[in-house]
């Protein structure tokens, strides 16, 4: 989603396998979230809510490393690269929120779509091999390994968490309400 909105606004099929469901309700999300970030300048992906830190700007970054992250590290048990693979996590655990301000509107939403193109890239080629009972590459210390089905459910949830932030705080930039963007 570009933040156009003659696009079509993307559903989950009412009467479609668990993939094309489980994709659908990521994507709806993934929408939702450019949708509230869009048309904005930098002054609106800073904009912040009451006492809390949290920006647009912010969420975008977060969660293009969450999509990168969560494919290379749970998937296919690769590094994440960059600009992720650079930052000391341990001393700077809310690097990728705070480092937001530093960059313009045009490289956070470029960053976040590429992240969100990777990871389309990712489980298209997993669906192609099998469904979403594949196991990913992670293990963890008892031996277990994620499905596909697991990885993409925290997607969504993590979508579904920040899209009530990304609410919130573009409503208190310039009005913008819904769930929906408007037709």
């Amino acid at each position: 989603m570009t933040g156009n909105t003659s696009e079509a606004w993307p559903e989950p099929p009412l009467a479609g396998t668990e993939a094309a469901a489980v994709l659908g309700a990521l994507e709806r999300q993934r929408a939702t979230l450019a949708w509230k970030c869009s048309g904005l300048d930098a002054a609106g992906l800073r904009a912040t809510l009451g006492t809390s830190t949290l920006t647009l700007g912010g969420l975008l970054k977060h969660l293009a490393h969450v999509e990168d992250s969560h494919f290379a590290r749970l998937w296919t048990g690769s590094p994440v690269g960059a600009p992720w693979d650079t930052v000391d996590w341990d001393s700077a655990p809310d690097w990728d929120y705070r480092s937001a301000a530093e960059d313009t509107p045009e490289q956070l939403l470029a960053l976040w779509r590429e992240s969100v193109a990777r990871s389309r890239a990712v489980v298209e080629a997993a669906l192609r091999e099998g469904g979403l009972d594949q196991l990913g590459a992670y293990k963890t210390r008892g031996g277990e390994r994620p499905r596909l089905r697991r990885v993409l459910l925290d997607l969504i949830e993590e979508y579904a968490r920040h899209a009530g932030h990304a609410d919130l705080i573009r409503e208190s930039v310039d009005g913008l309400t819904g769930e929906d963007p408007p037709r």
